[in-house]
């Protein structure tokens, strides 16, 4: 098959490459030139996803993927069409649709008959039948479901494990008809190749949900599940803290038969996914109370872990305070609703010093978001982990010269080699 991916991003990219792997002539639309650039080099524009520098050099040196910034042209030339262009809302939760609208309307101008255009970018339910089947008719000047298919298929992988996830999870899809449903299956056949998974009811591979608003919303649930889950593990270490229980004991005893799954507690909730997918689903559904108090609940946690600061160390103010980790995980570089921003605000709120360190960054890129760069070794007064990087598993005392007081928001350090200072974390009593 001819494919076009739209938009070459963390998980367009390797979507991209994916088919081009499987076998298939790919094209890959983005509107940066810088990255088209690097991609028709066989170089990829962002580090840390397994896998794809090499998988990516291949397919462009055997010719089987290169890129564009003409969506319109490459859409023109191809059987199917995938579409992965991010979606944002804005402070009150309304779905930013400028990108996709764009998107969209070049997609329209080279839509061809037979095409089957499949949208994975996370979406409100019923986007993709009230919003861009008229759209793409109205540019293209074709009717959906008899001269060109449109369906839902969310995307379900994480960045840094894309191919592997790829894999293991069955592709969703959803159509506005059975023909669509049916081709959309056929054409993931074509391009994924799944592990067996005997836990599943039913067998790895593509599962039509019968419409693409009931795929819409099985993106929406999964990853609305978590940032609740999460909520209430955060609630949870607010009130173990409080009562000298370590929350982690209590999870792990809690998780050891198979009704409960409780996440893990922590300082921020991050990334392109469940920072934002609540607030998609919230956009249709404002009366899901249970959902907008975890959202709130997690968005407090960095001002809460600041708190947590002041009270150990008797105030913040003038204090010298280094943040580690400016990516929104451990082992991504990627700080999309990162909680290092409102840990660093809440901080600075507090009258402290802040400077932030992390090991995928360097200073000038640090600088750039807004901060003063700090490096281990370094004369500090207070330290705060806001990621996860294994990078951090080692550190002691000895690391922060002049430290007197440590709030592990993540729990990846080790209590005991803190013994000489003012230690706390999260969740932690």
């Amino acid at each position: 098959m001819k494919i076009t991916v739209v938009a070459l991003g963390k998980i367009g990219l390797p979507l991209a490459v994916q088919f081009a792997d499987s076998g298939h002539e790919v094209i890959g639309a983005d509107v940066n030139p810088s990255v088209v650039d690097l991609v028709n080099q066989g170089l990829e524009p962002f580090p840390g996803e397994h896998q794809l520098a090499e998988k990516l050099s291949a397919a462009v040196r055997d010719g089987r993927l290169r890129a564009t910034t003409q969506t319109a042209s490459a859409v023109a030339q191809s059987e199917a069409v995938v579409v992965v262009v991010p979606l944002f809302v804005d402070e009150s939760g309304v779905p930013e649709f400028g990108w996709m609208d764009s998107a969209a309307e070049d997609i329209g101008r080279g839509l061809q008959p037979g095409t089957l255009v499949s949208f994975e970018t996370t979406l409100p339910v019923g986007t993709t039948r009230n919003r861009w089947k008229p759209m793409l008719e109205k540019v293209s000047g074709l009717r959906e479901g008899s001269d060109f298919h449109l369906v839902f298929s969310p995307e379900r992988v994480l960045t840094g494990r894309v191919f592997a996830d790829l894999r293991k999870y069955p592709k969703l899809v959803g159509g506005l008809t059975p023909a669509g449903a049916e081709r959309a299956t056929e054409f993931y056949n074509a391009v994924l190749q799944f592990d067996e998974r005997p836990d599943l009811d039913r067998p790895n591979g593509v599962w039509d949900l019968g419409s693409a608003e009931a795929a819409e919303m099985a993106k929406l649930a999964e990853t609305t599940y978590r940032d609740v889950n999460i909520a209430l593990a955060n609630q949870f270490a607010r009130f173990a803290a409080e009562n000298g229980i370590d929350v982690f004991q209590v999870i792990a005893a809690s998780n050891s038969q198979p009704y409960s799954h409780i996440h893990r507690p922590g300082i921020a909730v991050g990334g392109h996914c469940i920072p934002i997918y609540p607030r998609l689903y919230l956009w249709g559904d404002p009366e899901a109370t249970v959902v907008s108090t975890a959202r709130s609940a997690n968005a407090g946690m960095p001002s809460y872990v600041v708190d947590l600061a002041s009270k150990l160390n008797s105030g913040l103010e003038g204090v010298k305070v280094a943040v580690l980790g400016a990516s929104y995980r451990g082992g991504v570089k990627e700080t999309a609703f990162s909680g290092v921003f409102p840990t660093v605000e809440a901080l600075r709120q507090a009258g402290a010093e802040v400077v932030v360190e992390d090991p995928l960054y360097s200073d000038d890129e640090l600088v750039a978001m807004g901060f003063k760069p700090y490096h281990v070794g370094e004369a500090v007064d207070v330290v705060v982990v806001q990621a996860d990087h294994r990078e951090y598993a080692n550190l002691s005392a000895a690391s922060f010269p002049g430290v007197r007081t440590v709030v592990d928001g993540r729990r990846v350090l080790d209590p005991a080699a803190f013994d000489s200072v003012r230690f706390g974390s999260v969740g932690v009593g």
